[in-house]
């Protein structure tokens, strides 16, 4: 009989657990590659293949993830204003330069805080939604019975709410902005004794087109990760109703984090220079 096999050490374990998660991590950004591109493909190619995207269901999606999502994107967006416009008031006081408040509370709110809130907001509404119900169907086989068909998954699954997110995500940063900044102004002009007239003319004059492109491209990034990461974890369900449930919880787990990160990434490449 031969000598028994050594038990691997702690470091060993640790490290084949760390290339197993690496390697897992490449292949879903793989797959999240794969999607968008197919995504793109039958969104140009789908009327001469004989399966044209429809736009009901473009539709459909938009108004489950923008117009049901408006009161707590609105409730969210003006409660964040206002907390920005207190803190800052709160701060500045000490330096005398209360009134200067308009400047962080304009820039921060579209560059940093509607966007980054929005994005937060519908990861954790639309994406864990994408995800359960991604996630449903594959356990019921209805993206095999999809494909029996010969309709294509892709085209008919993931492309409307990759369109809608990418319509209705900036839609939203939009209104956050408009909302979020109207809030702080009601309390700036009520703490300091400014006509809100003049704080929407200081808002104007402080802010430029690019300040509300930065974050309208941010919600871009957003509505990309947002609707891959949900279709990914999805589709990777295993198990019954557990599994539904546990790819629906890793979708937002997943997504705000992507977010999270990217949006540091984007905010350190954009004030470069």
């Amino acid at each position: 009989m031969g000598a028994p096999d050594k038990p691997e050490s702690a470091p060993a374990r640790a490290a084949e657990g760390a290339g197993r998660a690496t390697l897992g991590g490449l292949a879903a950004v793989g797959f999240g590659a794969s999607l968008v591109w197919d995504s793109a493909y039958w969104l140009v190619m789908g009327r001469r293949r004989g399966q044209a995207v429809r736009t009901q269901p473009i539709f459909a999606e938009m108004m489950e993830i923008g117009i049901r999502a408006l009161p707590i994107v609105t409730m969210l967006s003006v409660t964040i204003g206002i907390m920005l416009a207190i803190q800052g008031i709160y701060q500045l006081r000490r330096f005398g330069a209360e009134s200067q408040v308009v400047i962080g509370v304009a820039f921060g709110m579209t560059r940093e805080f509607a966007p980054l809130i929005t994005g937060i907001l519908v990861a954790g509404r639309s994406g864990s939604a994408l995800a359960a119900r991604l996630g449903t169907m594959t356990i019921n086989q209805e993206v095999d019975a999809l494909q029996v068909m010969g309709v294509n998954p892709i085209r008919f699954l993931v492309v409307p709410s990759l369109v809608a997110m990418l319509i209705i995500l900036p839609a939203l940063v939009i209104w956050a902005d408009v909302v979020s900044l109207l809030g702080a102004g009601l309390y700036i002009s009520a703490d300091l004794g400014m006509t809100l007239d003049t704080y929407i003319e200081q808002t104007l004059t402080l802010l430029s087109s690019a300040d509300v492109l930065n974050g309208l491209q941010k919600s871009l990034i957003f509505a990309v990760l947002i609707t891959v990461i949900g279709i990914a974890d999805g589709a990777s369900v295993k198990g019954g109703a557990e599994g539904v449930g546990r790819v629906t919880t890793n979708a937002v787990v997943h997504g705000i984090t992507a977010i999270v990160l990217v949006d540091m990434i984007f905010a350190f490449a954009t004030t470069r220079g």
